[in-house]
């Protein structure tokens, strides 16, 4: 559990504890039981609400090279939120979140505090409990919602968060303090803008350095998507990213995507994606960056009848730049464990920067979805081989609330001389992640209300 009536050791302000404990108290008063005699419209909208609930076990195994002892986890996340009815275009909303190690298990946490198990491999669960959404709402204006308090950020469809997401693979998940709009107004288009004053990370207050636990933010996100192009979509974004407490990852991020998908013949399609984006320092970074982004997609699907029911195939080239030192296109806050494999060895973007050529298969069968990924990855200077990965994953849902899953991931790391060179313990990348092999293997189980 969180303490915030003491000295954690770990940098925070006394206004973001006091935010937190608004937020909470609000929730709390708003869930109250009523006097009999507030049968009005206000206690209408609050008690005319919904509830929520998920619980998602999950076993993880990591053979990790970099560690003499494997990892072993087994940790139950389970969330409980309250969404409010309206008044007058005002709402509430509260999501509080529990993560538990449910056998003592043997494993690093990667809060890098002291009794932190540092010869195991590295499973980034932390046991916590804190609300990971506290916000009030107001929808009172026509196709336009306002959020003010803690809240969960995200553009795209999950899990393919590139630039802002949740890190939702992991237990705990990354949320915003922040005041946020939606509109939809204009035909086919979707505008967001979001201002972030904290980012709350996966590694929970309780990480014994400030920037594990929380960015001190004064970010704004701009997401703009039009869907009235007949061949897909257009989003064009600005992501003005200022951490104080992580100067290095304040950075400017310009882009645009196009994708789509087309019918080819009789349950048929093509698919395709391109994007570009630009990147360089901003407000307080030391360094010096202007970097790409690039990626290409194309591929197809089917549809089919009988024991396979679809079936779809994509190629795709991804490339963040790098030129050997600090000039690398970096991604603070996305979900990176979709990209460049679920190993999560690029979870930071290599001096080097990366080019990944991957392949996509997945197949629908009997009700259950099969998807196989190869990712042959390599440096973008000096254009040098990191190694390969294969992942594997079959998941099953059953009357839409429980689902089931297993998944593997195998990282080959190349064990040429410029990898070694440029990426090994004595070089500028301390971890030495990108020459070391690594395994995970996933069960999981998951009910959702």
């Amino acid at each position: 559990m969180r303490r915030y009536c003491g000295n954690t050791g770990v940098a925070g302000t006394t206004g973001r504890r006091a935010w937190r404990n608004t937020v909470v108290l609000c929730c709390i008063l708003g869930l109250a039981p009523a006097p009999a005699a507030a049968e009005d419209a206000f206690w209408q909208a609050i008690t005319a609400g919904k509830f929520d609930l998920l619980m998602n076990y999950r076993y993880e195994h990591v053979d990790d090279d970099l560690r003499p002892e494997p990892g072993d986890a087994s940790t139950l996340r389970t969330t409980f939120g309250y969404t409010t009815g309206q008044f007058h275009g005002f709402g509430m909303r509260g999501l509080l979140q529990d993560v538990r190690d449910v056998f003592e298990d043997d494993f690093d946490d990667g809060t890098m505090r002291p009794n932190s198990k540092t010869q195991h491999a590295v499973v980034a669960d932390p046991s916590d409990t804190d609300f990971i959404e506290g916000y009030f709402s107001y929808s009172g204006l026509p196709d336009t919602t306002f959020k003010l308090g803690r809240q969960i950020v995200t553009f795209r469809d999950a899990p393919f968060h590139r630039f802002i997401g949740t890190v939702l693979w992991r237990q705990n998940w990354m949320n915003h303090d922040a005041f946020s709009v939606h509109n939809r107004s204009l035909p086919d288009t979707i505008v967001d803008y979001v201002y972030s004053w904290n980012v709350n990370r996966i590694f929970t207050d309780e990480a014994a350095v400030s920037s594990l636990a929380n960015f001190r933010s004064d970010s704004h996100l701009v997401n703009v998507q039009y869907a009235g192009i007949p061949l897909g979509k257009l989003e064009a974004y600005v992501y003005l990213l200022d951490f104080d407490n992580a100067p290095a990852s304040s950075t400017q991020t310009y882009g645009a995507r196009f994708s789509g998908a087309r019918e080819l013949v009789k349950a048929w399609k093509a698919l395709y994606a391109v994007e570009y984006a630009h990147e360089t320092d901003y407000a307080g970074n030391p360094g010096h960056i202007a970097a790409h982004y690039v990626l290409a997609e194309a591929g197809a699907a089917v549809t089919l009848g009988g024991v396979v029911e679809n079936f779809s195939v994509k190629f795709t080239y991804e490339l963040l730049d790098g030129d050997g030192g600090t000039d690398r296109f970096i991604t603070p806050l996305a979900t990176s464990h979709p990209y460049q494999g679920w190993a999560d060895r690029f979870v930071d973007t290599p001096q080097d920067g990366i080019q990944d050529y991957y392949l996509t298969a997945i197949m629908g069968v009997m009700g259950a979805k099969f998807t196989l990924e190869y990712h042959d990855l390599n440096s973008d200077n000096l254009s040098y081989d990191y190694g390969d990965e294969l992942n594997v994953m079959v998941t099953r849902t059953f009357r839409e609330h429980y689902t089931f899953g297993l998944k593997y991931a195998d990282y080959d790391a190349d064990k040429n001389a410029d990898n070694l060179l440029r990426n090994g313990v004595t070089s500028a990348s301390p971890r030495g992640t990108v020459i070391n092999d690594a395994a995970k293997f996933w069960a999981f189980a998951t009910i959702k209300f």
